[in-house]
């Protein structure tokens, strides 16, 4: 078909459409120009680490349509900036295979690439904006994006990121990168301060938050390690296999010369928050389908971040080398007399409260000053084998009597190099033969007990550093490798916690080195860890000189005419917790049943776990568990009392559900709605299933104001009357709450009221002078008709 009439329309768009693909053509010509902005270019990871990853960069991707320039950039005068700079260029190496001739050519190109400029002031950004772009229109070339690294601490990064967005940002089609280097923050809230800061000025794509462990070969083949050998795993790696996770990093060093970051940080913030929780996701998280997509990785990762159970105060061991405290005095001018309690070693047990990794340790330490430098993740499978033949008669590649265990040999140590070890009487695995080779034997050399020759062991064909990794990383937008904010706040949400309850505890000192010994050595039994042995002497005086748990014992005296007991923190809850047992067995020997009602809160946390890790006599089968109360929250709500109770009792006990009674707070999808009748269904379930409505044991705290279960001095409600169960509300939020009422606690057989910390001491003394007066103070009000009342008091609620 032909349209003569247009003839002139089509050559006119035939002639646009070849102008069009010209202009195409000569663009692709147009090289992408990436400026490289390395911010404290003069400081200590700078000069050891990152100008050599710049370098690397370079040698990797100028020769493939890229060209580059690299900015360092600092607060230092120009001429010392240059003159530092010149040294730290000069000493930078080529890869091994590179000629000498041809590495000097090569360097001498990136020298003649790299400047030193000082950047302080907005004016400073822009004059090196406009820098950048009068470079990019002189060479012909069109601008790819810049990168600016902050090798700076903390607190410049606002300062500085305000600049960029205002003064330096690359023009419409170049995009921006941002690498930062930890610490992110001291805690969940300077952490979240530091996010909201940062966020004001850049987006969350542009932001590459720098964990050097994730840029070690070893710790970077963890998920395609486990990717290229699913078939072998999916049957290993879990809870049914998997014995015990160890995540190490030990070193020889001290924190000479570091005193001011480690006096601020310690080891848990310097190491266990970032780097090892890190190496713990990549081991415990869900593996998505497609392990080379960074959205599917790091959504998996929030997802461990989730599973992992709260830290307790015993859930960490601390020490301290000896010399510490003395390189504090030094460095920091502080005074003869001082000592200091920040951790150099700590030992951390952590457990993932989901189907695959339900009762299974993961043990994360990590220390200086000890007897070696060596860095590992080692997962331990259970072994059930019996083996009938003596050892000498077992054969490494088929003996099922052998220890079984997969290695992610981060460095140095024995080996002294990366590795990834595979006992051979596992499985043979797959790794990648263009960058992974297996390592040769090694007479004489033993791995964990075993020699080398007992393991399928690979390393890496080249050896990298974990900087150049994740230069090259930001450079082709692999966020993977990095952490999100999202993930930043979901780790500290975990470390937080532990962190405030250590805050004031003493590590254990230790001399350092090989002399350290056993001294170190801890064990983990339920949710605890505990140094295996007692120190033989003091080796050093410690601070302060505050009485000890060690010199009292447990004290028995009369508080509001009742007995009273009062003892350190510990010692107190074994108290409780075996005063709670003896109570149990005997009405369950004379009745066939324990009817035990509990208060929420946080007192009750540590009673609870040492319930469920240390009695393994308690008649848990014949026992109905109830609440005193509980906040108008859904069931499964954090704030919910019955979900504490779940998180550290239920779902380490063998209680029959049809024992566990919450109570019913969230009806027809409503919260506490009176028209719903809640507290009396729980009230009527209580009639029906307890003798009398009488509890044969009710734990209930004391809160600042005086109240106790959620019956309040503002809200008389539930203190007298009739009623079995109430609806109250509180001066806190949630506001709304379910408690049993006055009458009906007073009603138990005994009851128990837990009352500890330094905050209550207030409370504790005025309710000891006052009379009966529920509707001022309601623990006032509780007084058995016929059981017996008993007060759990810790020293400091006590003594103060």
């Amino acid at each position: 078909m032909k349209y003569p009439r247009h003839a002139g329309v089509w050559k006119m768009l035939t002639a646009s459409v070849c102008v069009a693909l010209l202009a195409c053509l000569h663009a692709q010509e147009l090289r992408g120009h990436i400026s490289v902005i390395l911010l404290g270019a003069t400081g200590d990871l700078a000069r050891k680490y990152l100008w050599q990853g710049l370098f690397q960069l370079y040698l990797d991707e100028a020769g493939k349509g890229h060209s580059f320039r690299f900015h360092g950039a600092a607060l230092t005068t120009t001429e010392q900036g240059q003159e530092v700079i010149a040294k730290v260029l000069e000493s930078l190496s080529c890869p091994r295979d590179t000629a000498p001739a041809r590495c000097a050519e090569l360097k001498d190109q990136f020298q003649q690439l790299s400047e030193y400029r000082r950047l302080k002031t907005a004016e400073d950004y822009l004059a090196l904006s406009k820098d950048i772009e009068a470079w990019v229109q002189r060479e012909g070339l069109r601008e790819a994006g810049r990168v600016f690294y902050f090798s700076v601490p903390p607190f410049a990064y606002a300062d500085i990121a305000r600049n960029i967005n205002s003064s330096c940002r690359p023009g419409p089609g170049a995009w921006l990168r941002v690498a930062l280097e930890k610490p992110f923050g001291h805690d969940h809230r300077s952490a979240q301060q530091l996010a909201t800061e940062l966020g004001s000025f850049f987006q969350e794509d542009e932001m590459y938050r720098v964990d050097h462990y994730l840029g070690k070969q070893v710790v970077a083949q963890i998920l395609p390690f486990r990717d290229q050998n699913r078939e072998a795993l999916d049957g290993l790696w879990s809870r049914h296999h998997v014995d015990r996770v160890e995540i190490i990093m030990k070193e020889t060093v001290d924190a000479g010369g570091r005193t001011s970051f480690y006096e601020e940080y310690g080891v848990i913030r310097d190491v266990l928050q970032n780097h090892l929780t890190e190496i713990l996701t990549l081991v415990a998280m869900e593996l998505p389908r497609n392990v080379s997509s960074s959205e599917a990785v790091l959504q998996h990762k929030l997802q461990a971040f989730r599973a992992l159970r709260g830290l307790q105060k015993g859930s960490a061991v601390l020490g301290q080398y000896q010399a510490y405290s003395e390189q504090v005095r030094r460095e920091l001018q502080k005074p003869d007399g001082f000592h200091s309690l920040t951790p150099t070693f700590a030992g951390v047990l952590v457990h993932i409260d989901n189907l695959r990794w339900e009762g299974v340790p993961f043990i994360l330490m990590s220390g200086k000053a000890l007897d070696e430098r060596v860095s590992y993740v080692r997962i331990l499978f259970k072994n059930q084998a019996c083996c009938v033949q003596s050892e000498k008669h077992w054969v490494p590649d088929q003996s099922r009597c052998l220890p079984q265990q997969i290695v992610f040999y981060i460095g140095h140590g024995e080996l002294g190099s990366p590795a990834v070890l595979v006992s051979r009487n596992l499985f043979r695995p797959s790794l990648p033969s263009a960058s992974w080779q297996e390592v040769a034997g090694r007479p004489g050399l033993h791995l964990f007990g075993r020699p080398l020759s007992d393991y399928y062991a690979y390393s890496p064909v080249r050896e990298q550093d974990a900087y150049s990794i994740l230069i090259s990383h930001i450079f082709h937008h692999r966020k993977d490798s990095f952490i999100t904010t999202e993930n930043l706040l979901a780790s500290w949400v975990f470390w937080t916690p532990l962190l405030d309850s250590l805050a004031h505890e003493v590590p254990r000192l230790y001399p350092g080195g090989a002399e350290n010994g056993r001294l170190l050595d801890f064990e983990f039994s339920g949710n605890s860890l505990a140094f295996s042995q007692q120190p033989l002497e003091q080796l050093v005086p410690g601070p302060g000189s505050g009485p000890t748990p060690s010199d009292f014992q447990v004290l028995r005296a009369k508080y509001r005419e009742s007995p009273l007991i009062s003892a350190w923190p510990e010692e107190l809850i074994a108290k409780l917790a075996d005063d709670i047992e003896a109570t149990a067995v005997q009405a369950v020997r004379r009745f066939g049943k324990f009817h035990l009602a509990l208060s929420g809160g946080s007192s009750p946390i540590a009673l609870f776990q040492q319930l469920a890790t240390g009695h393994y006599g308690f008649p848990w089968a014949h026992t109905h568990l109830w609440l005193a109360d509980e906040r108008c929250v859904p069931l499964w709500d954090p704030e919910s009392n019955f979900q504490g109770l779940q998180a550290h009792l239920l779902q380490h006990v063998r209680v029959p559900y049809y024992n566990i009674h919450p109570m019913p707070v969230h009806l027809r999808q409503r919260l506490c709605a009176e028209e719903d009748r809640g507290a009396q269904v729980y009230a009527e379930e209580i009639s029906a299933l307890v003798a009398n409505s009488s509890f044969d044991l009710v734990l209930l705290g004391m809160g600042t104001d005086g109240h106790t279960a959620s019956l309040f001095p503002q809200s008389p409600t539930g203190l007298d009357g009739e009623q079995l169960v109430v609806l109250t509300k509180s001066p806190f939020r949630p506001y709304q709450r379910m408690s049993l009422s006055l009458p009906l606690i007073n009603r138990a057989r005994k009851v128990a009221v837990l009352v500890m910390g330094r905050m209550k001491r207030e409370i504790a003394v005025l309710v000891s002078r006052v009379g009966h007066e529920p509707r001022k103070w309601p623990i006032s009000g509780v007084l058995p008709d016929s059981g017996q009342l008993v007060w759990y008091m810790d020293y400091e609620a006590f003594l103060g």
